[in-house]
């Protein structure tokens, strides 16, 4: 058995890297125990996989393979409310508390990709608080400064991941839970689009909201084990086939920002958040572009409908046996915010429904005007002392900027921007429509190395943004498109829809025509070859889909119009749109452009 030396954080790469010289996972297992036992916080984990065992499942793994296994050899942590068998589900509540006898299926993926279980995390009881100190057992200490709250409720398991004691860990996200403690612990906070990971074996907080989530020390591991639990289960009824694509390996060009207008930015005067916020921005404009000012009156008329309306029913209704017959068993707090209840009949619940129909058809106009949403991931830090002083005005305000996103059917993802100037973490957290986590992955990725930070507690440095394969990978086949379906323009959509993701932007040998066609839409470009030295260089872009998707798309392509073989300046030779030699007669040539992007533009600008 070969020891390893376990890296301050244990990223994935760092890991994978260190057991492909043949280094043994169980010297990392031994790591993760030895560090909680040093941070020596009682809070932070409700039961632990015996040490003995953990090390058992080390040693079972195959031979080490990260294509088959991409998790092999890597510690994670579950929060108590997701069932594993073996080990007791509580929800931060010991009267209520069962032991499984079957694994949730999005925890038995991530086994089966050779993750490793550590133990199972506390939080705010029952799902119900933006804090992380609702519970009745000692309650996790922030990993950055414990006089600030862990946030919550999934505080457990952020706590775990900032500390270095397991790579990620799952939380489960209503109303903010997999974004807030993220912030206040310096680490990443996945929430994924939702019913794209199977929520089986979670116990519900609002059954049409809720969704694991992913806690980690950068967006490439988070996203690693998103993508281990993504897949439809139809055993579940709030399970969705969702096509979400990769992260693209590029930002798309001409992606599009928004971010709150000054009406609309809430930091309850605190100006060290403000400031920190302003910094995030600015990296992010340098990556994309500016942002464009968007009116967040709406989504904060949404959000009002989760505690100050009838959704608190659906928290009710989760634990109805419970607040009919013991609710002494719950937590002061709990039983308090969901007791709320009963201001509202059935009638108010359709009410709910009528207006939140009403807020979302105007809300998702914004999406013809940008492509991703920033805000704060919180306003302002909240202490412990705040919570004595105030039990729940806190958590309200904490949830400034979350409590509307899975009522809006959005993904999301919170990730560390540069710290304020008092050395305490700030975040940021980036919102686009269902199915775009990819896109957010590969922005996230970005903005995170832009912060120049640590990971989590500890002094390991966030690594730079990996830019990712400019090739198709193994079973993708690589499609090059030259017109409306280039990023931003009028059919990208379908692209999106058949679950392509981007690869680069690359042109073509300077061996080609590009016509405006005649008839049809005013976004029918033809793409000849012609001969020698004849024509010109073409900007295409180049994504991948899935042969299916591919074969899918193809059939419904109009004549004149086909897919042949490109040849880009690049060295590679995708499929790609063509026209046929017909197909050209009478059309203009537009060649001199250099792309339809070019071309389109010149005709707005006349």
């Amino acid at each position: 058995m070969r020891g390893l030396t376990v890296p301050p954080f244990p990223t994935i790469p760092a890991l994978h890297a260190a057991y492909a010289t043949g280094q043994d996972p169980r010297t990392v297992v031994a790591e993760a125990y030895r560090r909680l036992a040093a941070v020596d916080d009682p809070g932070i984990f409700l039961a632990l996989v015996p040490e003995a065992e953990a090390q058992a499942a080390a040693a079972a793994l195959p031979f080490f393979d990260p294509v088959s296994m991409p998790l092999w050899g890597v510690p994670f942590a579950v929060k108590d409310n997701i069932d594993v068998a073996g080990l007791p589900t509580t929800a931060a509540c010991p009267d209520f508390a069962y032991t499984p006898t079957e694994t949730a299926p999005a925890v038995a993926r991530l086994l089966a990709a050779g993750a490793i279980l550590i133990g199972k995390t506390n939080l705010d009881q029952f799902a119900t608080g933006l804090v992380g100190v609702r519970t009745p057992y000692p309650a996790p200490r922030n990993a950055i400064d414990p006089a600030y709250v862990p946030g919550g409720s999934s505080s457990g398991s952020a706590v775990a991941v900032a500390h270095g004691i397991v790579t990620f860990a799952l939380g489960t996200d209503t109303a903010g839970s997999g974004r807030v403690p993220a912030a206040l612990n310096n680490i990443v906070g996945l929430k994924p689009s939702l019913g794209a990971v199977s929520s089986r074996g979670m116990l519900p907080a609002c059954r049409t909201l809720d969704t694991l989530s992913v806690f980690a020390g950068t967006v490439a591991d988070a996203d690693a084990a998103f993508r281990a639990m993504l897949g439809f289960d139809g055993a579940d009824p709030w399970s969705r086939a969702l096509p979400v694509p990769p992260a693209p390996a590029g930002l798309p060009p001409g992606l599009r920002l928004g971010a709150p207008d000054a009406a609309n930015l809430r930091f309850c005067g605190d100006g060290l958040s403000e400031a920190a916020f302003a910094a995030a921005i600015a990296d992010l404009e340098t990556l994309a572009g500016a942002a464009a000012l968007v009116d967040f009156a709406p989504m904060f008329a949404v959000a009002a409908l989760l505690y100050d309306g009838p959704w608190v029913a659906e928290r009710y209704a989760a634990i109805r046996p419970i607040m009919e017959m013991r609710p002494e068993i719950l937590h002061p707090t709990t039983r308090a915010v969901i007791a709320a209840a009963g201001r509202y009949s059935a009638a108010d619940a359709f009410a709910g429904l009528y207006r939140l129909a009403e807020l979302r058809r105007d809300i998702d106009a914004i999406w013809d005007r940008v492509d991703v949403l920033a805000v704060p991931t919180y306003p302002r830090p909240q202490t412990c002392a705040d919570l004595v002083a105030d039990a729940i005005g806190p958590n309200s305000e904490l949830g400034t900027y979350t409590n509307f996103v899975n009522l809006l059917d959005w993904c999301a993802l919170a990730v560390p921007g540069r710290p304020r100037a008092d050395g305490f973490p700030s975040g940021i957290t980036l919102l686009a429509p269902r199915g775009s986590d990819g896109l957010l992955a590969a922005l996230g990725a970005r903005l995170h190395a832009a912060s120049a930070g640590r990971i989590g507690s500890g002094e390991s440095p966030v690594p730079a943004a990996e830019p990712g394969p400019v090739r198709a990978r193994p079973g993708e086949i690589e499609l090059a498109v030259v017109g409306a379906h280039l990023s931003g323009l009028p059919l990208n959509h379908e692209l999106a829809a058949h679950g392509a993701r981007y690869l680069r932007t690359v042109a073509t040998r300077p061996e080609y025509h590009l016509y405006a066609l005649p008839g049809g839409p005013p976004h029918r470009p033809g793409l000849l070859r012609v001969a020698g030295d004849e024509g010109g260089a073409i900007e295409t872009e180049v994504w991948a889909l899935p042969p299916a998707a591919f074969g899918a798309f193809v059939a419904a392509i109009p004549e004149p119009l086909a897919i042949g073989t490109l040849r880009l300046a690049d060295g590679t030779a995708p499929k790609g749109f063509l026209v046929e030699l017909a197909g050209a007669t009478g059309a203009t040539d537009i060649t001199r452009f250099g792309g339809w992007r070019r071309y389109v533009a010149s005709r707005s600008a006349a």
